[in-house]
Parts: C-alpha cells; structure tokens; sequence
C-alpha cells in the first residue's frame, strides 16, 4: 500500500511498459474537464444575456406605459381646448347641427 502511494507520486505509472493506457485516460479526463469548464462557461454567458434582455424589456414597457400615458392625457377634450386656444381657436358656442340629405331616386 504504502509503495503503491510512492509510486503514484513519483510517477513510476506514466513510465512505465503498460503506462500507454494511463496516458489514454488522462487524456481522456482532461478532455472531459475541459469540456465541463467551456460547458460552464457558455451555460453563464447565457444567464448573463437573459438577465441582460429582462432589463431591456423591463425599459421597454416602462417607456411604452409612459408614452401611452402621455397620449391619453393629449387626447383628452380640456388638452385638446388648450392647444387650440393657444392658436387662437376656441369652441363653438353653437352647437353643431345635423345635415341630413336626401337622395333622389
């Protein structure tokens, strides 16, 4: 057991006659890790994008509520007034009469 150990960590198995299928699984394993670490990496940059789009959706309908806000308060009858009376158009006192016309037949 205990030259077991000693070998392992002189390295006796990496030079040895049979040490071609400890190099094959060595090879093997680390092609595995770096596999594992690139996986990793990507399975973040992925979470980073998507936490990234949330907020950009997030703006998005903030600005949208805002600007529909802003609408509703242009289309409304006392704004409308407003402006016109700044150019100096102002109401009607009369109110408007229906024109019905009759077609001949």
């Amino acid at each position: 057991m205990k030259e077991s150990i000693y070998n392992i960590l002189k390295g006796t198995f990496l030079v040895s006659d049979d040490s071609f299928k400890n190099w094959r699984f060595i090879l093997f394993i680390s092609v595995l890790a770096i596999g594992m670490i690139a996986s990793s990496h990507s399975a973040d940059q992925k979470v980073y994008e998507i936490a990234r789009l949330k907020n950009e959706v997030k703006e998005m309908r903030s600005a949208f509520v805002d600007g529909r806000s802003k609408l509703m308060e242009l289309k409304m009858e006392s704004a409308v007034v407003e402006v016109m009376r700044e150019k100096g158009i102002t109401s009607s006192v009369i109110p408007p009469k229906k024109i019905k016309v009759k077609t001949q037949k």
